[in-house]
């Protein structure tokens, strides 16, 4: 299995995996059929930092497990490709339809569906509402051109719903509006946030 990375979302095998994790309604609410989501943080001992969403905005929680507690792994570009979008039962929602009209274009990357709308497409569970938002991720190992993000961000301007797109890089992520407006960027790293000028490089700016 490949090391999972920031917004893939994880099925895990057991509610044990969990075990640790204090707040109650965990234990109430999450079972092994709905995924969690890896964040960004230290991995500490081969851990993996995951996310776990309940049936409320503001139950968040944050824990580890190990990768032996896996059994699934969804990543946010397979629920961009446009045969499953257009097979979705949520495809006439306006996050999913927005998704759809991006996936017209083919972009000189790769890219993802993540937040509220990647976890309704993977799960099937209706958590979609007239004003959720598409939330993506551009994956970008090496520098992209500066015309072709100029073009996707004019292109989610137009879309129905409101869109924000992260530019993932080896040293963190960042969001594409601030990159293309300030030249400058709050990127948000496995340590905590940096402001740089230089996303794609692993040194302190």
């Amino acid at each position: 299995m490949c090391d999972p990375r920031p917004h893939d979302l994880l099925w895990l095998r057991t509610r044990r995996a969990l075990a640790t994790l204090q707040e109650n309604w965990v234990s109430q609410h999450w079972h092994p059929d709905l995924p969690v989501v890896v964040r960004r943080d230290q991995r500490a001992s081969g851990l993996i930092p995951i996310g776990v969403r309940g049936e409320r905005r503001e139950q968040r929680a944050a824990g580890w497990i190990s990768p032996a507690d896996i059994s699934r792994v969804v990543t946010p570009e397979s629920l961009a490709e446009r045969v499953c979008l257009l097979a979705s039962p949520f495809a006439a929602c306006a996050p999913v339809s927005a998704a759809i009209l991006l996936s017209e274009t083919r972009w000189p990357w790769r890219w993802g569906i993540t937040g509220s709308t990647g976890y309704a497409l993977a799960t099937q569970r209706p958590t979609l509402h007239a004003a959720s938002d598409l939330d993506v991720v551009i994956r970008a190992p090496q520098p992209l051109p500066r015309e072709a993000l100029q073009q996707w961000q004019a292109l989610t301007a137009t879309l129905a719903c409101r869109t924000d797109t992260q530019v993932e890089t080896p040293s963190g992520a960042f969001a594409l509006d601030e990159w293309l407006r300030e030249g400058r960027v709050l990127l948000k790293t496995d340590t905590g946030p940096r402001l740089t000028a230089a996303p794609w490089s692993r040194e302190e700016q």
